[in-house]
């Protein structure tokens, strides 16, 4: 007779081995760890593979010099299959994956399915690839949190190493996905607010490194953002504008959560969810009609903004061939920067599965392109574009996420050149700074 699997007793049998050679937990956590940092650093591969390749599909034999009318029907249909897999397929919830981690931390259950270390990020794949304009942090962290629950099982581990592992797999997730391991490890600290303990700040700091050199040897040994610093500063000049622009962040940042908060109290009231579904598609779908650098994370349009080419904003739309000159460039930045937080919304909470950490680095790269291109037309000014669209997302990210040493790090790292840091501490800490000024001003 065939001898039948039984998945409970390899678990014991796993956890008598260790026990029985005298193994302490500490030594087998951080085995997990590295167990747990391949993994997501894998799954960060297989995700942005097929997001790629279902782009490459859906875009394929479209014009870079006009409108592209497919645009008006690629996010719904994104949204719409999502919703079908999350809703008939997984049968669970995979939406706002970050928070659905911050739940499981929460409560008194660390025991998370199995089938979450896919779920998210097959439902990611579909909201994504077909141009839905959010990102994959969330998903990629709520399958990590999964992967780092199924580990400490697997290994049989006390409940509060089993926590620890969670919280540690969301953040190796992060790592994976941006390739930035001290952003990732910032993540679980600032959002996640984990308990520093000597045995979790080694086992984040293990499973950040292992998942993110994991991501650069399958993704390739290169950076999301190359850029290289401007000399301009290296001297006291950049002072008054990096201090403006902080400001400006901050105020912005304000907006951005205003409006996204706006769009998702908006769509969760909607009692029948194909009435979501369908108007957050057809939203996000015509928003990316306007302005095609919307699409998906947005990466490409940063990239050549990065490089001094901010026609990458105007490619494929219906604004290609009206730039009359800078102006032109600094009004789609602005119209862009003001639909982000509303459109990232509609799409997290209209039947999508994304993230919101990318978005708001785009919207800070906007943001930078719209101020430095507004302060030039001042006499005397002359702002290196490039350089404030980049610093300007560190400003972003930490006035609407509330992480300003996540956002720090992880911008300079996935540039991979630090010569912004002093700059973008200065941008992020006055944005945050403004937030919670008038968030607590307002609550009480």
């Amino acid at each position: 007779m065939q001898a039948r699997f039984n998945s409970s007793h390899t678990v014991t049998d796993l956890s008598r081995s260790w026990r029985h050679r005298n193994v302490s937990e500490t030594t087998v956590t951080f085995v997990a760890a590295v167990l747990i940092g391949l993994a997501c650093g894998l799954g960060a591969f297989l995700v942005k593979r097929t997001i790629r390749y279902i782009s490459l599909f859906a875009v394929s034999g479209m014009r870079t010099d006009g409108s592209n009318w497919r645009f008006l029907v690629l996010p719904l249909i994104g949204i719409t299959l999502a919703y079908l897999y999350t809703r008939y397929v997984a049968r669970r919830p995979l939406a706002h994956g970050t928070e659905q981690v911050r739940g499981v931390l929460a409560s008194q259950s660390y025991r998370m399915p199995v089938a979450l270390t896919y779920q998210p990020l097959l439902a990611n794949a579909l909201t994504l690839g077909f141009g839905s304009s959010a990102g994959a942090e969330g998903p990629i962290a709520f399958a990590g949190a999964a992967m780092g629950s199924g580990f400490a099982r697997l290994f049989n581990l006390s409940p509060a190493t089993m926590r620890i592992l969670v919280g540690v797999g969301a953040g190796a997730g992060i790592a994976a996905i941006f390739k930035a391991p001290v952003g990732g490890m910032l993540f679980t600290l600032e959002v996640l607010a984990m308990e520093l303990t000597t045995l979790s700040v080694f086992v984040l700091i293990t499973a950040g490194l292992v998942a993110g050199l994991t991501s650069f040897a399958l993704l390739g040994m290169d950076f999301s953002f190359a850029y290289t610093t401007r000399s301009d500063f290296f001297d006291t000049h950049w002072v008054i504008p990096v201090l403006a622009l902080g400001i400006f962040c901050g105020f912005y940042s304000l907006y951005y959560s205003g409006t996204a908060g706006a769009m998702k109290k908006w769509m969760q009231s909607r009692r029948n969810p194909w009435v979501a579904v369908i108007t957050s598609g057809l939203f996000a779908s015509v928003l990316l009609f306007v302005f095609p650098s919307l699409y998906g994370e947005g990466y490409p349009s940063m990239v050549r903004i990065f490089h001094n080419d901010p026609m990458a904003i105007v490619d494929n739309g219906p604004f290609y061939g009206l730039i009359t000159g800078p102006w032109s460039i600094i009004l789609i930045a602005g119209g862009i920067a003001l639909v982000k937080g509303a459109v990232t919304a509609a799409v997290n909470n209209g039947g999508g599965v994304a993230g919101k950490f990318a978005p708001t680095l785009f919207a800070g790269c906007m943001v930078g392109l719209f101020f430095a291109g507004i302060a030039n037309f001042i006499p005397g000014v002359q702002l290196a574009v490039p350089s404030y669209a980049f610093i300007a997302m560190a400003g972003i990210m930490a006035g609407t996420i509330r992480a300003p040493f996540m956002a720090i790090f992880l911008t300079s790292e996935m540039s991979g050149d630090f010569g912004l840091f002093l700059p973008s501490v200065v941008v992020a800490f006055i944005s945050y700074g403004i937030v919670v000024f008038f968030t607590r001003k307002k609550s009480k």
